[in-house]
């Protein structure tokens, strides 16, 4: 899964020159943890958190009217591009301590992903991974039911009658494109003259 699966957009975003003040109601109004700040071509130029947001106040009276997020932003900012896998994503969040990640395509800011997008995969209800999965095989195999599939936890079963290594490949393929799905294990089923064969096949 990357960046591109999960990440939330459009982006609430500030300009260096916007006041402090404004930028820490932002903050509160959408519950976000950090503002990208993007010049006028929407490059990155750094990111206001909420930690900057602590920083920036005297006393806790508040920064001055006259402070700008271009003096207290936290830059050059961390980013991502759109096909970062997850689980490097998460290494940065880990190892940096960020709550989140401006996601960019050619410098230019096109999301961002938040621990909490993070963790919405692993919470997706396996019903809803099912159901869209039966749709996308159904399709793909014109509408004949060839394989049964289960899932739990995200972890995708799927059994039946495959034609071939590229067949099994391509199902995989398909499997990983849902949203949720944390890995995929094929189960050849043959029906022969005498019973049934089944044995576990690898993606």
């Amino acid at each position: 899964m990357k960046a591109r699966d999960i990440m939330t957009r459009p982006v609430v975003r500030v300009g260096p020159g916007t006041p402090v003040r404004e930028a820490i109601v932002m903050l509160t109004e959408h519950c976000v943890a950090a503002l990208p700040v993007v010049g006028e071509d929407d490059a990155v130029l750094g990111v206001f958190t909420e930690a900057d947001a602590l920083r920036s106040g005297v006393a806790g009276k508040g920064p001055a009217p006259d402070v700008l997020v271009c003096s207290t932003m936290t830059s050059p900012a961390e980013t991502v591009g759109l096909d970062t896998d997850v689980t490097e994503i998460a290494r940065r969040m880990l190892g940096d301590r960020l709550r989140s990640i401006p996601v960019v395509d050619d410098g230019v800011l096109v999301g961002i992903v938040s621990r909490r997008d993070m963790l919405s995969p692993l919470v997706r209800q396996d019903d809803s991974i099912t159901s869209h999965l039966n749709a996308l095989l159904s399709d793909y195999a014109g509408h004949r039911d060839r394989w049964t599939i289960s899932v739990t936890g995200g972890m995708v079963t799927i059994r039946g009658a495959f034609t071939d290594e590229a067949e099994r490949r391509v199902v995989t393929a398909l499997a990983k494109t849902v949203h949720g799905v944390v890995g995929v294990e094929l189960w050849e089923e043959t029906s022969v003259t005498f019973g049934e064969s089944r044995g576990a096949v690898g993606p």
